[in-house]
């Protein structure tokens, strides 16, 4: 795949221009992406806890015969991945991530009782997921893919992601990607879909990519950056970009310096 124009982009995607612009300071935007960014990163300790955690438990056979399941969580600075037992109701083996999250900083086998947090954020993520089918709201899963979830508490609320999960290796699978907001009862409150399809981006020698969003997602979004944090080492890329015609703006990632850039379309 060659490199992307942006030039190219602006012509492929000339009916987008037309859409309404929102009007941000630079500080705004400045802030409204480091707010982004953060909580990107946040996402991509999680998913990737969770991956190292399930390759882990898996290859162990006196855990991955009792495993139903998972969950990920902040503890006193420490992303945790717990692998759960039959019905959810015990903890079968549990793996602390901190610094590196290639490797885990420590691991438990012992199976032991939920803790009182485990148990709330399990029950809070069931109870999500309840109100998620009971309404019936429209969440896809294209054949060949997963979709995955993580719960992010914040001030009394919750967030749950849902993450598209690829099998191929060259390929970042950004979008189809959804959270939930949710009082500290697991009733929603709100919902989104970031966009409107998924973008399977073929990345085998690829120098740079890049995906559109239209003006109900106006930004990079922190599923972006946790996606492309996961899928990118795969591949030996080490930025991409988003085009908003609702700010006019190219948002370029780099996992290299681990920053959001911000440039107008036509530079």
């Amino acid at each position: 795949m060659k490199k992307l124009s942006f030039a190219l982009l602006l012509t492929l995607l000339s009916s987008v221009l037309l859409a309404q612009e929102i009007e941000l300071s630079e500080s705004e935007l400045q802030n409204k992406l480091d707010s982004i960014l953060f909580e990107g990163n946040l996402l991509y300790k999680y998913e990737k806890s969770a991956w190292i955690s399930s390759d882990l438990a898996l290859e162990n056979p006196e855990i991955k015969d009792d495993l139903y399941g998972y969950l990920s969580y902040e503890d006193q600075g420490e992303i945790k991945t717990i692998m759960l037992g039959e019905n959810f109701q015990t903890c079968i083996a549990e793996y602390a991530f901190q610094n590196n999250f290639d490797v885990p900083k420590s691991v438990k086998t012992e199976k032991r009782a939920l803790s009182n947090k485990e148990r709330t954020l399990i029950d809070i993520r069931e109870k999500i997921l309840e109100n998620i089918y009971k309404n019936e709201y429209e969440i896809t899963v294209r054949e060949g893919y997963t979709l995955n979830l993580i719960l992010l508490p914040f001030e009394d609320k919750y967030k749950l992601y849902f993450i598209p999960g690829a099998i191929r290796v060259h390929e970042i699978p950004f979008g189809n990607d959804y959270v939930f907001i949710a009082d500290k009862d697991g009733m929603i409150e709100s919902w989104q879909k970031f966009h409107s399809i998924l973008i399977s981006t073929d990345v085998e020698n690829a120098q740079e990519i890049a995906h559109s969003h239209l003006k109900t997602t106006p930004f990079i979004t922190a599923t972006d950056i946790c996606t492309f944090k996961l899928y990118a080492p795969f591949n030996n890329i080490d930025a991409f970009s988003v085009y908003s015609a609702a700010i006019n703006k190219v948002m370029k990632y780099s996992i290299k310096d681990n920053s959001i850039t911000v440039k107008d379309m036509l530079e």
